[in-house]
């Protein structure tokens, strides 16, 4: 039988942890997590990690696995997911991965052009040019030494015109010249699985969990990394907005009514991406039967 990959998608805070969980037990595997922020191991809280509780009942991995400091990024968790992956499946039929950062998912699914590390000088630099001058700065910058990617780039991204310049003046090369976007073709199959519920009932979920978050104590958390606000792995909802209040910039309400909006602004944004995907099976959390049933049946064809 022909080894299978069971891909778990959808917006934050619908639930793919409680289905992941499910299906592992169910198919008797190990759980690969996605999310490009649960696996630094300064963060807990603000990136919704799965409780003890269910990290005990079934392997996970990628999870607390590497530093805040580290220069991580969807080309690096494409290498060493894969490997993973290629080694699970000496012992299993079967292999989960589950999370909510479409770009992980799809160098695992679809591969991803090679991106060198950067020299965190390089990145110290650019990043003191945004403080100190702004981003047309930087805008003009990259025009001139990638003006193709400056056509195709979101300008009022600075995160992104950021990392393209990395590249240039690192390497003497565009940007664009290591986005070849060549699909390859992985030696397994692959079952995605979407979930999606009514938006409004969404929301709530959304905004109910970032209270809780907030009463196990997400600002404790934030302010143990606060001396690190400036790293690109801390660049995230949950912890910007109350670095923020820490900086007296805003009080404390408006910085969780922040990440509520901001919250809701991702799960939109995910959704947008998830429904380019034609190979995605759209099913509701409840469903897991319905789920499980399909992904057996597709297992055996």
């Amino acid at each position: 039988m022909r080894k299978t990959l069971i891909v778990i998608q959808g917006p934050t805070g619908i639930g793919k942890t409680k289905l992941s969980i499910g299906l592992a037990n169910y198919f008797n595997t190990e759980i690969i997590s996605s999310d490009s922020r649960q696996l630094f191991k300064e963060l807990s809280i603000g990136t919704a990690v799965p409780s003890p509780d269910e990290l005990n009942q079934i392997p996970h991995h990628f999870i607390h696995s590497h530093s805040i400091h580290e220069n991580y990024n969807a080309s690096r968790f494409e290498s060493e997911a894969i490997k993973l992956i290629t080694d699970l499946f000496e012992t299993h039929s079967t292999v989960i991965l589950s999370g909510g950062s479409m770009l992980y998912v799809d160098a695992v699914c679809n591969g991803i052009d090679f991106q060198p590390d950067v020299d965190p000088e390089i990145r110290k630099q650019l990043t003191r040019e945004f403080e100190e001058t702004g981003l047309e700065h930087l805008r003009l910058k990259l025009k001139q030494l990638d003006p193709a990617y400056y056509q195709k780039v979101d300008l009022k991204n600075p995160k992104r015109i950021i990392r393209a310049l990395e590249i240039c003046m690192m390497t003497g090369k565009t940007f664009t010249s290591f986005r070849t976007k060549t699909v390859k073709q992985r030696p397994f199959k692959i079952i995605k699985i979407g979930l999606n519920m009514d938006r409004e009932q969404l929301y709530n979920r959304i905004n109910k969990r970032v209270d809780q978050m907030m009463e196990e104590g997400l600002e404790d958390e934030v302010r143990r990394v606060f001396p690190y606000k400036n790293l690109n792995s801390l660049n995230t909802v949950g912890y910007k907005e109350l670095f923020a209040y820490l900086d007296g910039e805003i009080t404390k309400e408006k910085a969780v009514e922040l990440i509520k909006r901001n919250s809701r602004h991702y799960a939109r944004k995910q959704l947008t991406w998830l429904r380019k995907d034609e190979n995605i099976h759209w099913y509701e959390p409840h469903q897991t039967n319905e789920i499980t049933k399909f992904i057996e049946i597709s297992i055996a064809e």
